[in-house]
């Protein structure tokens, strides 16, 4: 194990419970092994603007349970594809990887812990190839990163999705209605999934099973039918019907990733009520979803990934991202993750479980 000097950590991306835990670990395990820790504010903005700041002791200190970032994030910083304005009103894309890797050096860091999900984690390899000595910590809501089974975040919007869609029951329960929420994951529906399956939901609706709306109606009828009232669908934003195409709510031009999700639940819920005759509502729950105290399990598995990363940085390990596979905390190459998307399995186990039990998918008749 070796002392580093001066490291970098910097969270970008979305924001995520749990990313102050991470911070916590890391500063706390390189201080007291002697190092210091500069923070770089915004994502990956900070080092494009030369934005960096000394964490002291203070700075980290009974931030564990908080939501949020104390360093600020940004999903719009991509170095390889930075917006800026072109003077004419409109966006162009630019490349300003070296000028990180000049405020970098400028700084005198040794190394830098990125802590964020596939955008970062792409950001990070093409740095990594310019030289810089960098270890990835994985961190998104949507727990759709590559090569880790979990991602910190992921058990806290479960949380709060379950608890929305629990409380959702009584009110559909009440009036008789057809209740679709939308919930966050993007391309990957293990939000859907995991809130779904722990609420109770009849029906889920995720990317990885295009939908038929004639099955999903045909479900709430059957419900109806059977004496049971009303009837729960969660619904993941990239859930999209089958021979159709994923809803997109907008456009962002400043972001590499311009594409934004949204939509679906209000379709599905308006098709329900034409092909049905059900009341039925929509409700997007939104970036509730990302923000609140961290659970338990989102601190702990944090804070391990912090430990973990401060380890990789001591014993010289660059260019690697921290992952929990089979339960175990290990680390994989930071160049085997960017780019892609972890997705559910369409033969996972809980796919199976819910099945058994009779929730649809709205791939099949109930």
């Amino acid at each position: 194990m070796k002392t580093l000097k001066r490291i970098g950590i910097l969270t970008g991306g979305g924001d995520c419970p749990g990313l102050n835990a991470v911070i916590r670990a890391v500063a706390k395990a390189t201080m007291n092994g002697g190092g210091e820790v500069v923070g770089i504010e915004d994502g990956y903005l900070g080092l494009i603007e030369n934005r960096l700041r000394v964490l002291t002791n203070q700075d980290v200190s009974g931030i564990l349970t908080a939501g949020g970032t104390i360093l600020g994030s940004c999903n719009k910083a991509n170095p390889a594809k930075y917006a800026m304005p072109d003077g004419d009103g409109k966006w162009v894309l630019r490349d300003v990887r070296d000028q990180v890797v000049r405020h970098f050096n400028a700084a005198g860091l040794d190394a830098m812990v990125v802590i964020g999900g596939d955008g970062t984690m792409t950001g990070a390899a093409d740095l990594i190839a310019r030289g810089l000595n960098i270890v990835g910590v994985p961190k998104t809501i949507d727990n759709d990163l590559w090569a880790t089974e979990i991602t910190f975040g992921h058990d806290t919007a479960v949380n709060t999705a379950s608890d929305a869609l629990d409380k959702v029951h009584t009110t559909a329960s009440s009036h008789h209605r057809v209740m679709v929420v939308e919930l966050m994951g993007r391309y990957a529906g293990w939000i859907a999934l995991h809130a779904g399956l722990a609420s109770g939901a009849d029906v889920i609706l995720i990317p990885e099973i295009p939908f038929d709306l004639d099955k999903v109606a045909a479900k709430c009828l059957y419900r109806r039918q059977v004496g049971k009232g009303f009837t729960i669908i969660a619904v993941g934003e990239g859930a999209v019907p089958a021979g159709g195409k994923q809803f997109v709510s907008h456009i962002d031009e400043t972001s590499p990733d311009p594409i934004r999700l949204g939509g679906v639940g209000k379709f599905v819920s308006d098709e329900l009520e034409k092909r049905t005759g059900l009341e039925s509502r929509a409700i997007v729950l939104g970036h509730i979803q990302r923000g609140g105290t961290p659970t338990p399990h989102d601190r702990i598995l944090a804070t391990e990934f912090g430990y973990q990363a401060f380890k990789l940085l001591s014993a010289g390990q660059f260019g690697r991202m921290v992952v929990q596979q089979q339960g175990r905390i290990d680390s994989v190459p930071i160049t085997e993750v960017a780019g892609k998307v972890r997705t559910v399995p369409i033969d996972d186990i809980l796919i199976q479980v819910a099945r058994a039990i009779g929730t649809s998918f709205g791939d099949v008749e109930p």
